[in-house]
């Protein structure tokens, strides 16, 4: 999908999917309609003829758009396990580094402190942009140095330290998996055929054979459902992307949490 759409508020960009559609479909009402009623206008029973193709093409386009629709939530659903996943690991990871003794408890808890804010104020807002950063990696290649740097002098401290090292790999892994994430998105094929799909239904709603204001009031109805269905999936398309996008509210939490440290 085009980029600028997710640099408008949802309401707009709702109102503009349906007004397109609607606009289309009225247009082609008074100007197309009388063309492509020339084809059809000395058969018998035309208006059976074309709702019986109009159903059968409704019930391929319908089905369609119902897997995008569940295949565009089920990927803001993932994306927003994922999310939380790594919040969840970066909060053990904090809870590990805490038990450190001093000073490497303190340069630890900063290191993380630092990361966590470049992650809300300057990845965050480019991965809504759909822009990967690695504003984070300085930071956390600092936190790693001076983790492996640390050596333990009793037994639990050994423990302790093996297990931050295999909760800082885990974190690493499901970071890379959100870094990932932020091209994720239905291929630009499927929004073709959508969008022609669209396009060839509102087409043959054009072949009724009905008062003109009759027709533009069942063509807007119909043009509109399809413009807030094909909003309602490129608002999901992209998780991080738009108003209608996974927040960092996870890792402000935790944020707030090292601040207090």
């Amino acid at each position: 999908m085009i980029d600028w759409i997710y640099s408008i508020p949802p309401l707009r960009f709702a109102l503009v999917t349906c007004g397109f559609f609607v606009a289309f479909s009225w247009v082609g009402t008074v100007i197309a309609r009388p063309i492509l009623r020339a084809f059809v206008k000395h058969r018998e029973n035309v208006n059976d003829l074309v709702g019986y193709i109009l159903s059968c093409f409704g019930v391929f386009y319908g089905l369609l758009l119902g897997l995008l629709a569940v295949a565009a939530y089920q990927n803001f659903r993932d994306v927003e396990n994922i999310v939380s996943g790594e919040a969840s690991s970066l909060s053990a990871l904090v809870t590990d580094v805490s038990a450190y003794p001093e000073p490497d408890r303190t340069n630890l808890i900063w290191n993380l402190r630092d990361y966590t804010r470049d992650l809300i104020k300057i990845a965050w807002p480019n991965q809504r942009r759909g822009i990967v950063t690695t504003e984070g990696n300085f930071t956390m290649d600092a936190f790693h140095e001076r983790l492996i740097r640390f050596e333990p002098s009793t037994a639990g401290q050994e423990i302790m330290h093996a297990e931050t090292l295999k909760q800082y790999n885990q974190y690493l892994e499901k970071r890379q998996l959100r870094g990932l994430a932020v091209s994720t998105s239905i291929p630009q094929i499927m929004w073709v055929v959508v969008l022609v799909g669209a396009l060839m239904n509102i087409t043959l709603v054009w072949l009724f054979d009905m008062r003109l204001m009759s027709h533009l009031f069942l063509g807007g109805m119909l043009a509109c459902f399809l413009g807030m269905m094909i909003f309602l999936i490129a608002s999901m398309d992209n998780p991080f992307r738009g108003d209608v996008s996974i927040s960092p509210a996870p890792f402000q939490q935790i944020l707030d949490r090292l601040m207090e440290e």
